[in-house]
């Protein structure tokens, strides 16, 4: 058979090449050796094709002769041919003749696994794939003719090169997934890798290649779930695979917050950007069943996450039973988190105005409440003020994530003004009724607000800050370019992963912070919404049969309650600032009646002057500390030395260790970390002492190089090869164990003299 090959590539050499390039480019191809799983065969093979190709081009005549041939078929004037001209045909007399017809290599059966390697180190992958199949499928052919009734898979690797090329065109696979995945063809990466794997299945050959490829369909599956659930909602087929996917990609993770490991590389916090980013892509419907069921391992992201679904579809199909269910959901998330503000969004949205007030004064959103307060200066309560911003979280923080509601509009006034929610609104108890719910908000409101998602320096009641480890999220091979992933909040905005080959980063989903809500709203012209607001929803209660007389009379009753108790207060708030005007005078009678009389005993009664040398400094004693130079984070004013750094990286592991070992120890954390990397590390030590779980370590470091910042001494990039084997404790029994070796970069900042670690980043 013919393989479409010239002396030129397999040497990987120019036409111009001088004969000591030649040299040199022979010898470093028959150093080079293919991966270990290929026989010596195969091996011997591909250097009889370099060898050949040699001792043609290091002879001078037969080089100018293939020159010109080969400079012939370069400028074929037909265009038809390629640049690659023809070896010599070797099964023609050996007079040194070149065949002039031929634009391909002829070669012996045994030689093809030779040829097919150097077709793969050059790249050609569907050229080795094309010529691989075509082989094996003859081959395959011959011998379910020759056997009869055994089996062909049997009989064909009774041949010693076949498992060479079987293990060629595998490779060229997995080398071809990987080239698409670059690319960002992710469906097609994933046929490819898979392709190769059930080939070397199929003959129980080469169970590490396998593995490998594995290892790279793990890596694949949130990409490709990303690309599949992009796909118009007409694919019904590929979204549903893209669906099946992510389950399970979750049944492995133990949820969308679990500790579970499914090979994917992403660590809690990436994880959680990737559903943020992954939820532009699904409808409100598809979020409803898939966040609604993962809330019940339980988990908050997926609860608060279902919260959003619920209102969406319960506001936009006008079915208020889902907004009620949300409602029912925040009351259990409210005793961990800060959700006053959605708890009081879904009253309003039920009709329950009293409480809709009531619950968002207990909001810590100060700037929200500013804003409401702002729109509602006219009118005797904050329901207008409610009502607007209600309208602008629908449409700017809830409607944006879901496919299918990007167009929709939010109006109060529409959704109170249908039949069906008008129904249902007049079937639900009043706000003086909802005796059961109150008692469990009181019970939630009088305990302080800890691990509110919009208080970065608390923690969650879920995992969402718990690491085993920062990791990237990309493919381990070494063409695929790698995104950078920044630490977020687990809330329902911004961005997670992106493709290999993307620099824009990929975030755990929480609601929106203050300032980010009241920057949404404010910034949004608001001047004719204030002036037509949507009419109040208690309007739509005037219907029910209830004695009017005896609402009447309540209502009396609370307004003198209130003009007494607000009598009372204004007299309290007089005597208060009557009490701290007058210490206020007395504080500044004494202040200047103090610095007189200092002034006039200086003017009187002049202090002796200082002399003129008083400093003592001691030979044996420094006039000021010195620190201690064989300290291990200690460092001079110079740069920073790859023995500091490696000390430094050792006390970081050792601290670490302690942080989260079984006492978690995690003061220590605080002469080591700085920034960033000290909040998120102490997050991760109280997440896993809640949670009663620990890790013991062995660590050992290698310091691969210190990048120097020319600009700012007291700034350092050091790269390091960790190797961490940890054991994971939970509830003082052993859960499972993991040996790594990652190579990891810190970035390293000197304060007051001391060396610390602002951030890291896992690189390979």
């Amino acid at each position: 058979m013919r393989i479409p090959l010239d002396y030129y590539r397999i040497l990987g050499l120019p036409l111009a090449a001088s004969d000591e390039q030649l040299r040199q480019a022979y010898s470093d191809r028959i150093v080079q050796l293919p991966r270990r799983e290929y026989s010596q065969a195969a091996i011997s093979s591909r250097k009889q094709l370099i060898e050949e190709a040699y001792v043609v081009l290091s002879n001078p005549k037969e080089r100018s002769n293939y020159d010109r041939l080969y400079l012939a078929h370069a400028y074929d004037p037909d265009g038809t041919s390629t640049a690659r001209v023809a070896l010599e045909d070797r099964a023609k007399s050996g007079d040194g003749d070149l065949d002039t017809q031929s634009l391909s290599i002829e070669i012996a059966q045994e030689e093809l696994v030779g040829a097919l390697l150097i077709l793969q180190e050059l790249g050609e992958y569907e050229l080795v794939l094309k010529l691989g199949h075509g082989y094996l499928a003859n081959s395959n052919a011959a011998a379910v003719a020759n056997t009869g009734n055994k089996l062909a898979s049997e009989d064909l690797l009774d041949s010693p090169e076949l498992p060479d090329i079987i293990l060629t065109v595998a490779l060229a696979c997995l080398e071809l997934g990987r080239e698409q995945w670059q690319q960002g063809h992710y469906e097609n990466a994933a046929v490819s890798l898979e392709t190769g794997q059930e080939m070397l299945a199929r003959q129980g050959l080469f169970p590490n290649v396998q593995a490998e490829m594995q290892a790279d369909l793990y890596k694949l599956r949130p990409y490709r779930i990303l690309e599949l659930l992009a796909l118009p909602l007409e694919k019904t087929a590929e979204r549903r695979q893209g669906l099946e996917l992510l389950q399970n990609i979750l049944s492995d993770r133990g949820g969308i917050d679990g500790a579970g490991n499914d090979e994917s590389g992403l660590n809690i916090d990436d994880f959680l950007r990737f559903i943020q980013q992954l939820r532009n892509h699904l409808t409100v419907a598809e979020q409803h069943k898939l966040f609604e069921a993962e809330s019940k391992r339980p988990s908050a992201v997926a609860t608060y996450l279902a919260v959003y679904a619920l209102v969406a579809r319960g506001f936009t199909q006008r079915q208020p039973a889902l907004i009620r269910q949300a409602k029912q959901m925040l009351i259990h998330l409210g005793k961990r988190q800060d959700v006053h503000l959605e708890q009081s969004l879904c009253a309003l949205l039920l009709g329950q105005t009293e409480e809709a007030t009531r619950v968002l004064e207990l909001s810590q959103e100060y700037e929200v409440l500013v804003f409401i307060r702002e729109k509602s200066q006219d009118s005797p309560d904050l329901l207008p003020g409610l009502c607007l911003y209600a309208e602008q979280w629908l449409q700017n923080e809830v409607f944006p994530h879901f496919r299918d509601l990007v167009k929709q509009q939010a109006l109060l006034k529409d959704y109170f003004a249908n039949q069906q929610v008008q129904a249902y609104l007049e079937g639900l108890p009043a706000d003086a009724e909802t005796t059961n719910e109150r008692v469990v908000m009181n019970r939630q409101f009088s305990q302080p607000q800890v691990n509110s998602p919009r208080h970065p320096n608390q923690t969650t009641g879920s995992q969402q800050f718990h690491q085993n480890r920062i990791s990237d999220p990309l493919p381990t091979t070494s063409n695929t370019r790698r995104p950078e992933y920044s630490n977020f909040r687990a809330r329902p905005h911004t961005s997670p992963i992106s493709s290999p080959g993307s620099a824009t980063p990929a975030t755990p989903m929480t609601p929106l912070s203050t300032a980010e809500r009241t920057t949404r709203a404010t910034n949004q012209n608001l001047n004719g919404a204030a002036k037509s607001s949507p009419p109040r929803p208690t309007q739509k209660r005037k219907r029910r049969k209830s004695s009017q007389s005896a609402n009447q009379e309540r209502v009396a009753n609370r307004q003198q309650r209130q003009r007494t108790f607000a009598n009372t207060l204004e007299g309290k708030t007089r005597l208060v600032w009557t009490v701290f005007a007058s210490l206020l005078g007395i504080l500044v009678f004494w202040v200047v009646v103090s610095t007189t009389f200092g002034w006039i005993k200086n003017l009187l009664a002049p202090a002796p002057a200082l002399p003129s040398k008083q400093l003592s400094v001691q030979i044996n004693e420094p006039p000021i500390p010195i620190p201690d130079r064989n300290s291990k984070l200690q460092s001079p004013e110079g740069s920073l030395t790859e023995t500091t750094a490696e000390e430094v990286i050792q006390t970081w592991l050792s601290t670490k260790a302690a942080a989260l070992g079984p006492n978690h120890e995690v003061n220590g954390l605080e002469n080591i970390l700085t920034g960033s990397a000290l909040s998120q590390w102490q997050l991760v030590t109280q997440q896993e002492k809640a949670d009663n779980r620990y890790r013991k370590y062995n660590h050992s470091v290698k310091v691969e190089y210190v990048n120097k910042t020319q600009t700012n001494p007291n700034r350092v990039a050091v790269e390091a090869t960790v190797k961490e084997a940890t054991q994971f404790y939970e509830n003082g029994q052993k859960k499972k164990s993991s040996d790594e070796s990652l190579r990891v970069r810190y970035d390293l900042i000197r304060q007051d003299g001391v060396w610390r670690i602002q951030s890291m980043l896992v690189v390979n």
